[in-house]
């Protein structure tokens, strides 16, 4: 089995104070450390966390299942995208970390326009697509919404019906 990336979001049943996170990332970090998975976490104001797992497909499988989504300190777990990567997107990170804002969170996991290809139905970002705002966020600290509208492009092309 190759290398396999699992992102997912859950919402804290009360918020997470500084000294909880800090516990939270060490234990995460050192369990990571141990398993050779890497990763990103994202935690807004209002306990909300978005988490991106990478490593062996069947140890971010086990730990996702096993442990994340059996925490109760947690609930509404549910996985956005997962599969398998040619590299690590945070190879020197056992579990990287960063506040977010909601709207930042919103912007990562709306749904994006339809495609050009005559889809009239909006979709979920793809991994690459997610990942690629994850590293703009980890950049400029902020995401752009994806602003193109399918009904005024200016391709010439009018939208299908």
């Amino acid at each position: 089995m190759g290398l396999y990336q699992l992102i997912y979001q859950s919402q804290s049943l009360v918020p997470f104070e500084k000294e909880e996170i800090v516990t939270l990332l060490a234990g995460c970090r050192a369990y990571n450390t141990t398993h050779n998975i890497t990763g990103l976490l994202l935690y807004t104001p209002d306990g909300r966390f978005l988490q991106m797992l990478e490593g062996e497909e069947s140890t971010v499988r086990s730990l996702y299942l096993d442990k994340i989504s059996t925490d109760p300190r947690q609930f509404s777990c549910r996985i956005y995208s997962e599969g398998p990567a040619l590299k690590r997107s945070f190879p020197s990170w056992p579990l990287g970390f960063r506040n977010a804002s909601a709207d930042v969170l919103r912007t990562l996991l709306s749904n994006v326009p339809p495609d050009r290809h005559g889809l009239l139905v909006p979709r979920p970002h793809t991994r690459p697509e997610l990942m690629k705002l994850l590293q703009e966020f980890l950049a400029n600290g902020e995401v752009k919404a994806s602003q193109e509208d399918p009904w005024t492009r200016t391709s010439g092309r009018e939208p299908a019906y």
